[in-house]
């Protein structure tokens, strides 16, 4: 896979519309995005296509409305996002970006518990 290309924030809310309802036609990810943000239906029609050009999105065109899904899972662009920034603002080092995460928004019970089972489970590999 070459180097991922990184959605801008407008992209990512639209990438967030199709990872949770899955393939969708224009109108239904506008109908999504202005439940939380005023948006003209021409700009969300206009970053699908920037999003198609960039390869963020795939889009079929079988049928009169045009359905798009996202190119990539929503773990593929996590994993690019948290690079990207692991190496610009932390210099690769990764208890820098989890310590100023966890200082930001301290995590829940739950997402501890989740974190100990990863560290347990980095801490078993060879």
């Amino acid at each position: 896979m070459g180097e991922q290309i990184l959605p801008t924030p407008a992209e990512l809310s639209i990438l967030n519309v199709l990872w949770r309802s899955g393939a969708a036609t224009v109108r239904q990810i506008h109908e999504s995005l202005k439940r939380s943000t005023p948006v003209a239906y021409t700009t969300t029609l206009k970053v699908l296509q920037i999003m198609l050009a960039k390869g963020l999105v795939k889009r079929d065109d079988s049928s009169r409305s045009h359905v798009y899904e996202a190119a990539d899972s929503e773990e593929q662009m996590q994993t690019g996002l948290v690079e990207d920034l692991l190496e610009r603002a932390f210099g690769g080092k990764s208890s820098a970006l989890v310590v100023r995460a966890l200082a930001a928004k301290p995590a829940s019970g739950a997402e501890l518990e989740e974190i100990r089972t990863l560290l347990d489970d980095l801490e078993g590999e060879p």
